[in-house]
């Protein structure tokens, strides 16, 4: 393809440049400026909104649909395991290792990449808008959600984040309950019946053996674990109540509100949703974008993983270079050639998308 080594070599040097910067989840400001000066080297006319960086194709039509190109550029923080320094770009053997490299900065680059390559394109059937998001890692109220309100409604949207390539058509939404099981302080050397540390084991059993009826041809069942538990203060002294947080992965067969009622109806201790705004996504298996992939040689899956899909309305799929299985881990990487392979395939995919008829 012409014009690949240099989008390659061009996206390589600025994901270097956004490894070696640290960007925790609301602290994104540094990324967010080498991503300014990515557009104005490219001449490309762009927006800021706080941490965020949006961009519209030259021949935007306000009567085309529109695909938006949307990856974060915020990270966790480094896990103590690391060996390498997170903040240093190491390129060695077909390797970049860094933090970020992977989830999601190799998905960012190459979505930039190929915005650029459509940017003056004037026969495209959609207007392209590019996202460079900023609080995906902790879903801040500072992220894509509130960009959302100045761009055009969206009719399918690429996600950019690790999936080797293929496509996630498909991506679980996540409701966190906070729970409590409730029962009668007392001094610990005092006879108790209702012995809120003793009734939790009940409590979860159930939340174990619980099982959701609808399963999804792509995501599978609904996936529910109890992931946190905190009770008590001091050894002699029994306490009041028990709290936990349970971790929901919703299907597309539920909403989030179905899935609130079902549990405060259903589960043995008080329960209360943090948020609901984090649903499944999905695209139609015959939606154009998907049989474009498909011909390309892509395959199609659903994610148990969240991602910024959450809080599209409308058509949606992750896409992206790396494997999501590093995501997260210490001496993070990605493959080089990755990021030269998903530039090209992002561009395949785009041009039969957009321009065949």
């Amino acid at each position: 393809m012409k014009d690949l080594d240099n989008y390659y070599k061009d996206a390589l040097s600025l994901l270097k440049n956004l490894i070696e910067t640290p960007s925790f989840s609301g602290e994104e400001q540094e990324t967010a400026s080498f991503i300014e000066q990515w557009f104005l080297k490219k001449n490309i006319s762009f927006s800021r909104s706080k941490n965020n960086l949006y961009a519209f194709n030259t021949h935007y039509n306000p009567h085309k649909p529109s695909l938006l190109l949307n990856s974060h550029h915020d990270t966790v923080k480094p896990n103590k395991a690391y060996s390498l320094d997170p903040f240093k770009a190491i390129e060695k053997n077909g390797k970049l290792y860094g933090l970020g490299s992977n989830d999601a900065g190799g998905c960012l680059v190459s979505l930039l990449a190929t915005f650029a390559h459509f940017y003056n394109r004037e026969d495209l059937s959609h207007n392209l808008i590019v996202v460079a998001s900023a609080e995906e890692e902790n879903s801040g109220p500072n992220g894509l959600n509130s960009v959302l309100s100045s761009l055009p409604p969206i009719d399918i949207a690429i996600v950019g984040e690790p999936t080797l390539m293929q496509l996630a058509i498909a991506e679980k939404g996540l409701v966190v309950f906070d729970g409590k099981i409730t029962g009668t302080p007392s001094h610990a050397a005092h006879p108790n019946d209702n012995q809120a540390i003793y009734k939790t084991a009940k409590v979860l059993e159930w939340f174990e053996g619980y099982r959701f009826e609808k399963i999804s041809a792509f995501l599978g069942p609904v996936k529910m674990t109890v992931t946190q538990i905190q009770a008590g203060s001091q050894h002699n002294v029994i306490p009041a109540s028990v709290e936990i947080v349970v971790d929901v992965r919703v299907n597309d067969c539920y909403t989030n509100q179905e899935i609130s009622d079902i549990l405060k109806r259903k589960a043995p201790c008080e329960l209360e949703a943090r948020s609901l705004r984090l649903g499944a996504s999905a695209v139609r298996p015959d939606h154009p974008i998907v049989k474009a992939g498909i011909a390309l040689g892509r395959t199609t899956y659903g994610s148990p993983t969240l991602s910024d899909q959450a809080v599209l309305s409308g058509a949606s799929m992750k896409m992206g270079p790396g494997d999501s299985s590093r995501s997260h881990t210490a001496d993070e990487f990605i493959y080089t050639s990755e990021i030269k392979e998903g530039i090209a395939l992002y561009i395949a995919l785009l041009e039969k998308f957009l321009t065949e008829k």
